[in-house]
């Protein structure tokens, strides 16, 4: 059995995360800054605000307040209206939503098969290798908390249907194209 202790207040501060002090993801400020907002806006939630990392390779870049909590990634995403990010796999991981506010619309397979509506506080947890997008349906900004978990390595476990990177291409040119997808992997055509 391993001993029970009380931590530093240093080792304390580093497991708290003040919603004030939360930065939009290094992915998007740093790496792809170049990228118009219209096409990050395809991929991404437009804020999309890390509270817990793991300290391995992932697609929300590389500042958190709190790195590692046992495989856990968890962050803040604020959404406009209409506004959400594309159709998209965790393969080895959940990944759990809770509304905080608003009003936010799942959709569910490739092609769509179900959409799935969630008001305040309702939570929805996708299972892994299965593609879901989102947006918000509300006429304010939306919030909403997502939650990964599972038992990889990392968090650079994200697909994306073969449709959405022909979308980002037709829309935005190859070379956007290109750059997200050195951030995740767009699965092939489906036969």
């Amino acid at each position: 059995m391993k001993d029970i202790y009380t931590p530093t207040r240093e080792e304390l501060d580093r497991r708290v995360s003040r919603f004030s002090q939360l930065k939009q993801m290094t992915t998007a400020t740093k790496d792809l800054t170049w990228v118009p907002q219209e096409a990050i806006d395809i991929i991404f939630a437009r804020q999309l605000m890390p509270v817990i990392l793991d300290d391995t390779k992932n697609p929300f870049g590389t500042e958190a307040p709190i790195f590692g909590a046992a495989r856990t990634t968890m962050f803040i995403s604020i959404l406009p209206p209409g506004q959400g990010p594309c159709l998209h796999s965790h393969n080895d991981t959940f990944e759990t939503f809770m509304v905080l506010q608003g009003r936010i619309e799942y959709h569910i397979g490739e092609p769509i098969a179900h959409h799935i509506t969630l008001d305040q506080w309702d939570v929805f947890s996708c299972p892994p290798r299965v593609y879901r997008g989102f947006r918000n349906v509300g006429t304010t900004d939306a919030v909403q908390l997502t939650v990964l978990t599972g038992l990889n390595d990392g968090r650079d476990d994200v697909s994306m249907p073969h449709s959405i990177a022909e979308r980002v291409e037709r829309e935005h040119g190859a070379k956007v194209r290109e750059a997200f997808g050195k951030v995740f992997h767009f699965d092939p055509p489906r036969k």
